[in-house]
């Protein structure tokens, strides 16, 4: 018999069958149990996207999508403003992962939910 994997996010005793996925009751997490499937989408999700899934690098050009108030500042940054040579911070815990320079605005950070590839 086929002894029962490990939660591989929680390390969990209690996982179970369902169908094709194992499933882990305590922190809910999905695996198919296969190593290099599970590993695919780890390396698929990393870096920076922004909100189509598009993946950013550094030097691209970016335009925002939705009106953003910034502190600090009379006006907001408008819809359809393009935003060239930006960088990208894939770290950072407060979820402004692009840092740029906008005309009239000034050096700031945005995040990438807000922005779509141009």
């Amino acid at each position: 018999m086929t002894a029962t994997p490990r939660c591989p996010k929680c390390q969990s005793e209690n996982a179970y069958f369902d169908g094709n996925l194992w499933v882990c009751p305590e922190c809910f997490h999905e695996w198919s149990g296969d190593a290099a499937a599970d590993s695919a989408p780890a390396e698929e999700n990393a870096g920076v996207r922004d909100s189509n899934g598009t993946a950013l690098a550094d030097g691209d050009s970016v335009t925002v999508i939705k009106e953003l108030k910034v502190k600090g500042a009379s006006g907001a940054i408008k819809v359809g403003t393009k935003v060239k040579n930006i960088r990208l911070i894939p770290d950072a815990t407060d979820g402004h992962n692009i840092a740029c320079k906008i005309d009239g605005i000034g050096a700031l950070n945005l995040k990438s939910e807000f922005v779509r590839k141009a």
